[in-house]
């Protein structure tokens, strides 16, 4: 290959070299492995493989073929790669008694790009002499009568000797690079060798131990455990018995333990109205000792011990300070003394740990492995004791009928006339939420003698905030007020009494119940969605609606002559019952116990809805492609387009709420209302996915062609209040009725039980075929 450029001219008297670069270049410089330097350059190309430093090292390129590739410089081929070696040498010590000679420890790096070397010693903290670099980077000759020659990468390996300038380094120990290159090579690099000791430093160890410090440290550097421990505190709860003392009584304390200076902190949890402060500190933060005698002296709590101290005063005398710290060192509490059950003592007083919370519970399961240990008990106080027996119900006097019985009762308690106090946790609890009102309306009728009262018309209003209520007669013109709202009393207890009279609660409130206010009787003939709904939502609360409760007492009355009652109501074509009919049948089975709330309550869970939607599927595809059609809609392929983007598995199904998205990002020329209406029709799996094949289809004018429709006003029909809810219960599921009811078992135990288990076989079909339907 001719490397010369036919543009750049020669100068006079200059020949153009094409192995320049190659192996004329610097050639003092090439590894003399075995005479020539092209020998030399022939073996270490023998010896450095391909691929040496891992894949992305390969020197040969693709584009040559083995054997072809272009030698390159060392210079190129090892830039930036050196050889480490760990090595010393002895260095004699005539002036110094007792260690005959020391040993220094320093670097070796050959660079193999140029075959230099470099000596460095690490710095060593007080070593008395020059450190750093020992030998600057040089190619180095070996010792006479070898001069001629320099050293080369095979001169070095762990175990052998190297001299450098007088100077002789063994060498101990390389790094992983070193090795690895050695070994591809085809070198073989022994174990590393230990360190020989110092008999130098070994003597200046001995000094530097033996030597007291004229000024010893006098505080221990805790910022480590701050660091590890900081704002985390162990708590546990205890107690202290001093009751067997005069005007003693049980200490309930909590012991606070920090982590980040073991210091422990104790404070008193003292109960309302006991006569005591709430914030009390039983002991302020600091470390607590397990054995203390007295108080401490001035000093004995410094943390170091002076000695030897001369003179009239320490500030006009001589001290010095004990660097062994030989002193009183006394004993302080610990996290490994503190557990549940065992006792402390702070000061003289024993203070019993019963319990801890879950953090410092956590904390001794992973350190100490105590998980299982039980709460200790606390013993009875005597004062609570005390204290109950001497507490009496105050006595008021008799209510003299002016006024509330509260506001009487609050005159008598304080000097100061107070209004009487509301539970406002209720008031916020029962208070008006946006369309939650919390108010029970309950339609009712007076009970008279006069018949001209019997045929008016109340509405009674239980308002859950105050436990008040008000009447309200409805006439032509509206409602008028006939009992303003205030709290009313139970009929049959006595006025003029010093105990607080009973009112009418929440549970006193159900369709039948009678009503007695302000002397007038009252019968509650219904109640409206919103008293009937709050009931069942709150049925723990209110057992006239109750389901469970209601059932379980009708499956009660009912066991002994089931078999009669299946007879007489089972219906014949239809599986539904009417209200009346069931109802009539549990009252004369349930007697006075069955209330007409109960019976409302049965007939709404087990209600037969027999109502059509206004508007089916064929209606609301026939609107759908008139308003189509008037607004000149027809992008079907684009609006299949978006579809199968949004559906990449083509499972053919998607979302209710990607459909509605859809449909609306294709601008179609349909209202909110009209488009959910579209999708309540629209076939669906179990999963309530729907199939845009299927919408595809109903917007298709070509599917199934329709006559156009008369258009109508869109916002108001298909809105969802347009439509006046059924009302519910009046006709009741006899299949879910007596499913619920779960006394088929008892046929079993009858004779003749076959035939009846056949009947109602065969209305649980009828009522497959009628749902199949869309109604009964």
């Amino acid at each position: 290959m001719n490397l010369r450029c036919p543009e750049l001219p020669l100068l006079p008297g200059w020949s153009f070299n094409p192995n320049i670069g190659r192996t004329k270049f610097n050639m003092n410089q090439k590894f003399d492995f075995i005479g020539s330097p092209d020998e030399g350059n022939r073996a270490l190309k023998e010896k450095v493989k391909p691929n040496m430093f891992g894949p992305l090292t390969d020197k040969y390129p693709s584009v040559y073929a083995r054997g072809e590739v272009l030698d390159l410089p060392p210079w190129l081929v090892f830039d930036k790669q050196v050889l480490r070696f760990d090595a010393y040498f002895k260095e004699t010590l005539q002036e110094v008694r007792g260690s005959p000679f020391q040993i220094r420890k320093v670097i070796i790096y050959f660079y193999l790009e140029d075959g230099t070397i470099q000596v460095a010693e690490p710095k060593v903290e007080n070593s008395g002499v020059y450190q750093g670099c020992f030998l600057s980077r040089q190619r180095i000759r070996f010792p006479p009568p070898m001069d001629e020659n320099f050293y080369d990468i095979i001169d070095f390996n762990i175990g052998k000797e190297v001299e450098f300038f007088g100077r002789c380094f063994k060498l101990i120990d390389c790094d992983k690079f070193t090795r690895t290159f050695l070994n591809r090579c085809g070198i073989c690099v022994p174990d590393p060798i230990s360190l020989p000791s110092d008999p130098y430093l070994n003597m200046r160890q001995k000094e530097k131990e033996a030597i007291m410090s004229k000024k010893p440290k006098r505080t221990k550097d805790t910022r480590g455990q701050f660091l590890e421990h900081d704002k985390k505190v162990l708590r546990f709860f205890g107690y202290w018995d001093d009751q067997e003392t005069e005007h003693g009584y049980l200490h309930k304390l909590e012991i606070h333990y920090f982590l980040s200076d073991d210091t422990i902190e104790i404070k008193e949890t003292v109960a309302e109205n006991s006569g005591r402060d709430s914030g009390f500190m039983f002991l302020r933060r600091g470390k607590l000792p397990k054995i203390c005698k007295a108080l401490p002296g001035p000093g004995d709590t410094a943390p170091y011990t002076l000695l030897n101290v001369l003179g009239a005063g320490v500030a006009g005398g001589r001290y010095i300070l004990d660097p062994l710290d030989r002193g009183l060192n006394e004993d302080y509490y610990k996290e490994n003394d503190l557990a549940i059950s065992s006792i402390i003592n702070c000061y003289g007083r024993k203070i019993v740990l019963t319990d801890w919370d879950p953090f410092t519970r956590s904390y001794y399961s992973l350190k100490y492995g105590l998980d299982h240990l039980p709460p200790g008990k606390m013993p009875r106080d005597k004062s609570e004791q005390v204290k109950s027996e001497g507490l009496k119900q105050r006595q008021l006097p008799p209510w003299n009928g002016y006024g509330s019985f509260e506001d009487s009762a609050q005159n008598c308690i304080t000097v100061e006339p107070k209004a009487p106090l509301k539970d406002f946790k209720k008031f916020l609890k029962y208070d008006r939420q946006g369309l939650d009102s919390h108010i029970l309306r309950f339609s009712a009728k007076m009970l008279s003698k006069n018949p001209d009262n019997c045929r008016r018309r109340f509405i009674i209003s239980y308002f859950l905030a105050d436990d008040t209520i008000g009447v309200y007669e409805v006439c032509d013109g509206g409602r008028t007020s006939f009992f303003a709202r205030s709290p009313v009393v139970l009929p049959g207890q006595p006025t003029f009494t010093s105990m607080p009279p009973l009112k009418y609660l929440p549970q006193h409130m159900f369709v039948g119940a009678t009503v007695v206010i302000n002397s007038f009787v009252f019968v509650l003939c219904d109640a409206d969605e919103y008293c009937l709904r709050y009931m069942e939502i709150n049925s723990h609360e209110y057992p006239k609606a109750n389901l469970k409760l209601i059932m379980d007492k009708v499956r009660e009355q009912l066991k002994p002559f089931y078999k009669d009652f299946v007879a007489e109501m089972m219906p014949n074509e239809q599986p539904v019952l009417r209200y009346e009919d069931l109802r009539n049948k549990l009252c004369r089975v349930m007697g006075d116990d069955f209330t007409e709330h109960e019976m409302i309550t049965i007939a709404r869970a087990f209600s037969a809805d027999c109502t059509k939607d206004r508007f089916d599927r064929q209606k609301i595809r026939a609107i759908t492609l008139t308003e189509l059609k008037r607004f000149l809609w027809d992008d079907l392929e684009r609006l299949r387009e978006y579809f199968l983007i949004q559906d990449p598995e083509r499972s053919g199904k998607l979302s209710r709420q990607k459909c509605y998205t859809i449909l609306r990002a294709c601008r179609l020329p349909l209202d909110k209302s009209h488009i959910e209406k579209v999708l309540d029709v629209i076939h669906r799996d179990e999963k309530c996915d729907y199939y845009y094949d299927d919408i595809l289809q109903f917007f298709d004018r070509k599917v199934c062609p329709m006559a156009d429709t008369v258009p109508i006003n869109i916002k108001f029909n298909f809105w969802w209040a347009a439509e006046k809810e059924p009302e519910a219960g009046l006709l009741i599921n006899w299949c879910a009725f007596n499913k619920y009811l779960d006394l088929e078992q008892t046929f079993k135990e009858m004779p003749g039980h076959e035939e009846t288990l056949k009947i109602l076989e065969k209305i649980e079909g009828q009522e497959g075929i009628h749902d199949e339907k869309g109604g009964h």
